[in-house]
């Protein structure tokens, strides 16, 4: 059986780690290549780093703390922002990134997907999706793509569901789903959602957006169906520790990796 992957996730902004409550009122959390060094060090099984600002700043990624950061890991890290072009993904993956995520520039110009794919390998292009509830009570639930993530969100007028179904068609080889409804709440994953977007696709699907808890995480590999969860507050604040999520998860019958 396959083990489920716990992932903390590094949402950078002026070269420091911030986490906020639907994308907002950003708590500083420190520096990002120390807090990967750490995160390495607890057994975190990948580690996502996104400079949250690049897109709507419309400019490049920070490379040279992308590559601090890769210096001090030795497990899978995914690198995402600002990435428009083959080119800036190869430059991340030159840097220490061993995969690339794709949100906005994914929209904007779906070849990019498929042109990332086939240069490098579909399992090194993550695309990472914003979405928004957009149904009311009562109706069949369904889910809003927005790009341009913060004060700054854009809707696109794409559902959530055919978006992704499409990115995988064009070469994506992983999801991260985000609840912009869940996300900073800690109150769990948007279970709905995440079992809507496993059915929907045949590659790993990441949980992000609301964990609060060693309990959402499970909710959100036992009930949502993910292949892995992804987390900022509760690590970052020291709330709980990886080990800590990890025991409980084994308590309950999901693999894990670490002893």
């Amino acid at each position: 059986m396959l083990t489920r992957r716990i992932i903390p996730c590094l949402d950078v902004k002026a070269g420091r780690v911030v986490k906020g409550v639907s994308f907002l009122n950003h708590r500083d959390a420190g520096d990002p290549v120390a807090l990967a060094a750490a995160y390495d060090a607890a057994g975190a099984d990948e580690l996502v780093f996104y400079d949250i600002t690049a897109s709507s700043d419309e400019r490049a990624i920070m490379v040279e703390v992308v590559e601090r950061t890769a210096a001090q890991v030795f497990i899978p890290l995914t690198v995402g922002g600002g990435l428009r072009t083959v080119d800036d993904m190869y430059r991340m993956l030159r840097a220490g990134a061993d995969k690339v995520s794709l949100n906005t520039a994914a929209v904007l110009t779906p070849q990019l997907i498929e042109d990332g794919a086939k240069r490098f390998g579909s399992q090194c292009i993550m695309l990472s999706v914003d979405a928004r509830r957009a149904s009311a009570a009562g109706e069949a639930p369904r889910w809003a793509v927005f790009t341009h993530t913060g004060a700054n969100a854009r809707p696109t007028g794409l559902d959530a569901i055919d978006w992704i179904r499409r990115g995988v068609e064009l070469g994506a080889g992983e999801i991260c789903i985000n609840s912009m409804d869940a996300d900073g709440q800690k109150q769990g994953y948007d279970l709905e959602l995440l079992r809507a977007v496993s059915a929907a696709v045949p590659v790993p699907v990441i949980a992000s957006g609301g964990a609060g808890s060693p309990e959402d995480m499970y909710r959100g590999l036992a009930d949502g169906l993910a292949d892995a969860v992804l987390a900022a507050s509760i690590f970052h604040f020291g709330e709980y520790t990886i080990d800590q999520v990890k025991d409980y998860l084994r308590e309950r019958g999901v693999p894990v990796r670490g002893a």
